[in-house]
């Protein structure tokens, strides 16, 4: 009966929705006050439903219930107990009852975060993620129920995806998702600020602390996908500007412009309607990306389905929720004014390019990932887009995007005084070319193109943002969390533009046909064939090879690329050998048996490649440093101020 009970919980989960969604939004317009303390139980009452939901189907997977027909369909009595629960959220229908699940554990934090709001305020917070929840458990409900029955039962299940039968891919969806839904909250609050019809710095910092979160997870669950297709898919990259890498990248990037906006506007009492809209476009995305993953539009080795109902559907929802917003945004908006100003080598300024590079960043990736379904739809034929058009294109807005970083963080709120820390920003600048120059015609002996520039940006970019903390301490002040989270996350930018500017220009690549005994050098390195032996898993054989590794005599790895058949579904995965070295990778792929004891083999040899995934997790901490800070844990309810209203005071 587990399958029932889940079902049954979904639908209670549902109403329960509903109500949170229609006493958050209409208690306080209607002004019944009594209808604002019926939120949170609701609120509490779907996640439970939605746990025991997930939880049904975790044990369904778990006892090998072969009679529901998602079970059957993504796993086998073969497969290992921690794959039997990654296969839960594998596939369409489990993945987004997880989704489902991370949205009601955001809005249960976001109930106990807020008591110290206004009621009315917190309640249109709590009814606008009931309404998103509502929109997702009724999209579950009628097109993707995951625990419709299989009669009579399969003797056995299909297996789970071998792409995803690994333990980085496991992770990776409930971490993604969770930064996903995580900017449903931001959209939640910008919202309910617009309902109230009142918004000041305090709503900002009210906001903040969510978003950062968000953003970090999001930051983690990108970086642990981009990792497994290095080691996973055998073609040694780390991105491939593929359409479902691109759906989670847009909103990282607008996520990325609202956290920065989101400053100003705490500080200042500035960029409002700006900060607002870009709320709402980070949740969009967020939503345009779930249509492009299962809808079928678009072509990925990532996608879940290709349903156009579901995708029609999950339009349909996203017409309604974005268009509703936007026409609310579009009433409130013009009324947002503030006296506050500030001078162009302000703080604020340089905010406000990075916010506008980092759209147009966005709106470069948007173009690019929409634009073959553009084209099919509009008769021109067959598009492809590839790294030839993202590769310049995005980097025509970062470079001057991290130069104004490296500059901009000396700079001050309201009055830049700019010349008055020339010296810092002179002497870092300089340093970071000297060590750009010896890193590129001393260590790797030339080939630069723009590999100087951008090494030189990302190392000005580290030593600028240490320059206020190391002052802090000189001068023995505190170091904030909210400071020190934003100096590890200008690092880590910083560390990532070197790496990935290392890894494009450096990386030494070779596909060879070797038999066994023979010996191929790639880099400075030896690697030599020694054959292939027999390999066995749970639910898996194949074979794996043997290349010794060795530079100037010396041995320094044995790696073991893995060439796998899995039983159930007869498909052949490649698992690379990865040896990682200070400063490099020594990459091994399996490729093909070309008879006669020969088999192709990818070589490769990629320089501080490791380090981008450092960077990431980096980037998160320091997101989440920020998002806990005392004082925004501190934040008190205030007299709101009314939307045309102006601010000139300086936080």
């Amino acid at each position: 009966m587990l399958p029932e009970l889940g079902h049954f919980a979904l639908i209670l989960a549902l109403l329960l929705a509903a109500l949170q969604a229609f006493f958050g939004l209409a208690g306080p317009a209607l002004g019944r006050d009594r209808w604002l303390a019926a939120v949170v139980p609701a609120t509490a009452g779907q996640a439970v439903m939605v746990a025991a939901a997930f939880g049904c189907l975790i044990a369904s997977f778990v006892r090998f219930d072969f009679s529901v027909v998602y079970v059957a369909q993504n796993s086998n009595s073969a497969l290992p107990l921690v794959y039997r629960i990654a296969a839960v959220w594998g596939a369409h229908e489990g993945s987004l009852l997880l989704w489902i699940v991370l949205l009601a554990c955001w809005t249960i934090a976001v109930a106990f975060g807020i008591s110290r709001l206004p009621p009315r305020f917190a309640a249109r917070v709590l009814g606008v993620l009931g309404l998103v929840s509502f929109g997702f458990l009724l999209f579950t409900l009628a097109t993707s129920n995951p625990f419709l029955r299989l009669d009579p039962a399969a003797a056995d299940g299909r297996d789970l995806n071998p792409l995803l039968q690994d333990p980085a891919l496991a992770m990776h969806p409930p971490l993604l998702y969770t930064g996903y839904v995580g900017f449903a909250v931001a959209f939640a609050f910008a919202v309910a600020a617009m309902l109230e019809g009142r918004l000041d710095q305090t709503w900002a910092r009210w906001t903040r602390p969510w978003t950062l979160a968000a953003w970090a997870f999001l930051t983690v669950g990108i970086a642990l996908g981009s990792w497994w297709a290095y080691y996973e898919l055998g073609w040694g990259g780390y991105w491939f500007w593929d359409p479902v890498e691109n759906a989670s990248f847009m909103p990282w990037l607008v996520g990325t412009a609202l956290v920065h906006s989101l400053a100003v506007t705490d500080k200042r009492g500035l960029f409002k309607s700006w900060t607002l809209l870009l709320a709402i476009i980070a949740f969009s995305l967020s939503l345009l990306g779930t249509f492009l993953v299962r809808s079928g539009v678009l072509v990925s080795v990532h996608s879940f389905a290709a349903d156009p109902a579901r995708g029609v559907f999950i339009l349909a929802f996203l017409v309604i929720m974005i268009g509703g917003a936007l026409s609310l945004y579009a009433w409130r908006a013009p009324l947002l004014r503030s006296a506050a100003g500030f001078e162009f080598a302000s703080r604020e300024s340089f905010l406000l390019f990075n916010n506008i590079l980092l759209v147009i960043a966005a709106a470069t990736v948007f173009g690019g990932t929409l634009a073959p379904l553009i084209s099919d739809t509009l008769g021109l034929g067959t598009l492809s887009v590839g790294p030839q058009y993202f590769n310049p294109t995005f980097l025509l807005p970062m470079l001057p995007l991290i130069a104004l970083a490296a500059i901009g963080v000396h700079s001050n709120w309201k009055r830049g005084r700019i010349r008055e820390r020339s010296r810092p920003v002179i002497v870092t600048g300089l340093i970071s070319l000297a060590v750009s120059l010896a890193v590129v015609f001393g260590y790797y002996a030339g080939r630069p193109g723009l590999a100087p520039v951008s090494i030189a940006l990302g190392i000005w970019l580290v030593l600028s943002s240490l320059v206020d903390p190391i002052d802090r301490l000189r001068r023995r002040l505190s170091l904030p969390r909210a400071v020190l989270g934003m100096t590890l996350a200008h690092v880590a930018v910083g560390v990532f533009v070197v790496s990935v500017t290392a890894v494009e220009s450096y990386t030494v690549e070779r596909d060879v046909a070797l038999a066994r005994g023979e010996t191929v050098q790639v880099g400075g390195f030896d690697f030599r064939f020694d054959g292939v032996d027999a390999l066995h898993g749970p639910n898996y054989d194949g074979v794996h090879g043997v290349v010794q590794v060795a530079r100037n005599g010396r041995s320094i790895a044995t790696l073991q690329p893995e060439k796998r058949r899995y039983f159930v579904q007869q498909s052949v995965m490649t698992e690379a050998a990865i040896r990682s070295q200070a400063g490099r990778d020594l990459f091994v792929a399996l490729g093909e048996d070309l008879g006669a004891g020969r088999w192709s083999l990818r070589i490769q040899v990629r320089p501080l490649i490791n380090y981008i995934w450092l960077a990431a997790l980096l980037m998160a901490l320091g997101g989440l440093l920020a998002a806990s800070d005392r004082r925004y844990r501190t934040a008190r309810a205030t007299a709101a101020e009314p939307i045309g209203a102006g601010q000139g005071s300086i936080a």
